[in-house]
Formats: C-alpha cells, sequence, structure tokens
C-alpha cells in the first residue's frame, strides 16, 4: 500500500516513528513535512522575513500557506497514494482535501489529532481548517474518548479511537552509567509540562516525604512556580528532554508519576505507556479509563489527591519487592496489550483495508 503522511515533523516522536512503523509492516510511505516552510530563512531581511513566517504558522495565513497546500496537492498527483494520511491537520485547508479527493480516484483519507481541538484555551482559529475537514474525510481518528463525539457532530463520516503508543526502540530499561546516574538517579521523577492543577501540590508532597525528587521539563511555566514554592525552589531551573535523555531518566527513577493535561481534557497520555515501557512503576492520576488499561496495584497504582500520591510512594518505595512487581508487570502489559506503534498502525491499516473494500 502506497501511503503519503502528511505533516508538521518538526518532533521525531511523532510522523516520523509512524512512518518508520508503517514501512516495517511492508508499506511504501512518503512525507510530506510542513515545517519546512517556516524555517529560518537566510540573506537580506531575514529577521523581519522570519517574523512574517511565525506570524503565518501560528495564524495560518499568507502565502506560506498557500505554498504548502499546492505542494501538498503537486507532490500527491506524483506519488498517487492510496492512502494520505494527515497528522494533526491544522495547516491542510478544507479545498486541499477536497481537491486531494478529486485528483486521486479511491484514495483514502484520513485525519489524526493527538491534541484536543474542541477544549478552550487555544489559539483562537488554530483549528478551523482541521474541523472544516472532517466531513470530507474517510476516517478521523481521535486521541481521546471526549473526541469521538466531537469528530461526529462535526460532520465526520467514521471516526475510531487511536490511542498514542510507546516506540520499543526508545523506550526500554537499561542499565544507567555512572555519569548517567548522577543526573537521573532517584526515587521519583516527573518529565513534563506546568499546569495549574494539583500537580505542584503533589511534588511538594513527594519532597515532605522525604523522597529524592527529580523534576525535568520546560522552564516556561515551571520557572515561576518553583520560584513561589519554598519546598521545590532547589530543583530550578528545569530542563526539557528528548531521546536517550528521556528514556534514562525514567529508567532511572524507581517510581514516575504522570499528571494529566486539563487543557485537552486527558483521560490518559502518552507517559502512560512510555513509563511502565521503560521498567519504571507508572503512578499517575486516578481515571476510570487509566484504570481500564492498567489494573490497580497490580500493573501500576493512582492518586487523586497529594495526600493520596504521598501515601502510595511511601508504601512502594519502602517495599522494593512490591516495587518492581506492580513495575515489571506493568511493563508485560504494555507489550501483551499491543500498546506499541507498530501494533496501533497495524489497527490503521486494518481500517484502511476496510474502507477501501467499501470504495
Amino acid at each position: 500500500m502506497k501511503i503519503l503522511i502528511v505533516g508538521d515533523w518538526h518532533s521525531k516522536l511523532h510522523e516520523e516513528v509512524v512512518q518508520q512503523a508503517l514501512q516495517g509492516l511492508g508499506h511504501e510511505v512518503a512525507a510530506f513535512k510542513w515545517c519546512n516552510y517556516f524555517s529560518r530563512p537566510v540573506g537580506r531581511l531575514a529577521g523581519l522575513r522570519h517574523f512574517v513566517r511565525r506570524a503565518q504558522n501560528k495564524y495560518l495565513w499568507g502565502p506560506q500557506l498557500r505554498s504548502l497546500n499546492r505542494d501538498l496537492l503537486a507532490q500527491a498527483s506524483k506519488f498517487k497514494p492510496d492512502v494520505v494520511f494527515i497528522y494533526r491537520g491544522t495547516h491542510v485547508r478544507a479545498a486541499t482535501v477536497r481537491a486531494l479527493r478529486a485528483q486521486i480516484p479511491g484514495v483514502v483519507l484520513i485525519g489524526y489529532n493527538n491534541d484536543d481541538p474542541f477544549a478552550g484555551g487555544h489559539i483562537a482559529g488554530l483549528w478551523r481548517h482541521f474541523i472544516a475537514s472532517l466531513p470530507l474525510l474517510d476516517l478521523a481518528l481521535a486521541y481521546r474518548q471526549a473526541n469521538l463525539e466531537d469528530f461526529a457532530r462535526a460532520g465526520a463520516p467514521r471516526v475510531e479511537l487511536l490511542r498514542s503508543w510507546y516506540v520499543p526502540e526508545l523506550n526500554h530499561p537499561k542499565e544507567l552509567s555512572e555519569k548517567e546516574l548522577e543526573r537521573f538517579d532517584c526515587d521519583v521523577a516527573f518529565i513534563g509540562h506546568y499546569e495549574p492543577d494539583m500537580r505542584l501540590a503533589c511534588l511538594e508532597e513527594v519532597v515532605r516525604r522525604g523522597w529524592r525528587l527529580r523534576l525535568f521539563g520546560h522552564q516556561e511555566g515551571w520557572a515561576l512556580a518553583l520560584q513561589e514554592s519554598p519546598i521545590l525552589r532547589q530543583l530550578a531551573p528545569v530542563h526539557p528532554l528528548w531521546g536517550a535523555d528521556y528514556n534514562s531518566a525514567l529508567a532511572g527513577a524507581k517510581v514516575a508519576l504522570c499528571f494529566l493535561s486539563k487543557l485537552n481534557r486527558d483521560t490518559y497520555t502518552r507517559r502512560c505507556f512510555e513509563i511502565p515501557a521503560s521498567g519504571a512503576l507508572l503512578l499517575s492520576e486516578r481515571t476510570a479509563d487509566l484504570e481500564g488499561l492498567f489494573l490497580p496495584g497490580k500493573e501500576a497504582d493512582y492518586f487523586s489527591s497529594p495526600q493520596e500520591l504521598g501515601d502510595k510512594l511511601d508504601l512502594y518505595l519502602r517495599n522494593e519487592e512490591l516495587c518492581h512487581a506492580v513495575a515489571a508487570a506493568g511493563r508485560a502489559k504494555v507489550a501483551a496489550a499491543g500498546h506499541d506503534v507498530t501494533s496501533r498502525m497495524r489497527m490503521l491499516t486494518n481500517w484502511i483495508e476496510e474502507l477501501k473494500a467499501k470504495h
């Protein structure tokens, strides 16, 4: 099967691993990357041109957006894919989706969004092209349960849940070097962004209980929050982690915490699969969705308050055998239940075959 993946491609964790998984399943996969249209220019007036490009990328207007949509049609016309898979289609106009259908008879058009375009708090107009395209797709893939009804209400003819995943080559247990142990060895780790929910109070509870905490994330948000917390101030400055360092930080923790984005109405997140895959014990904010994915106290565990988080940490970190047993069961579960990226793409190709049979 010939598949064209269309997306921003600014991160190796999204479109690229999808492409690799589909290629591993034997498909011919081409990439259309729109991040290139908004990269920093060089030469005369580079600073001004970069400012204009950033504005076009943020507000989704202007000549760069027109160029990428025109070039997408040209590449699709040349490649003649069986499937066009649009990953988080902020920049693909509905008119372009309609033109893809017209110029490639029998093509299957799929849209996927790992964000929540129907939640508040996003830049005004960010999702207007994506939402306008939903009725034109053959299949709209939602990351979370809440968006299944949203997508259908917006006119998508078929909607399925495609959860996020872990990548076995990137997320796995490992023995840390002495240098890595200095950076990452700890009782408890949290890797993620700041939101004004209970995560700050929970992290303060970790330190109050005397457990060794490592915190990683973007300075934005965390800088002010840590400055205002006498208990956590010594953790500043925090820095984000990528690639091998991200895996090492998870592998270096006995317990890794997971908080859920209220902006995106998340009931689980990608980290819920990456943490067990790395060999750490997953201790997450409690949701019914997550309790259905990992058995509480057997394959992972959950909390609903800082007090409960502290009590769970005391339970597991004072009982090394229990901590290791739950972590090992969680790792076995993510593999057995098919939460890896290749298993997710196998689900996708099964849906594609169903759609192709109806064309």
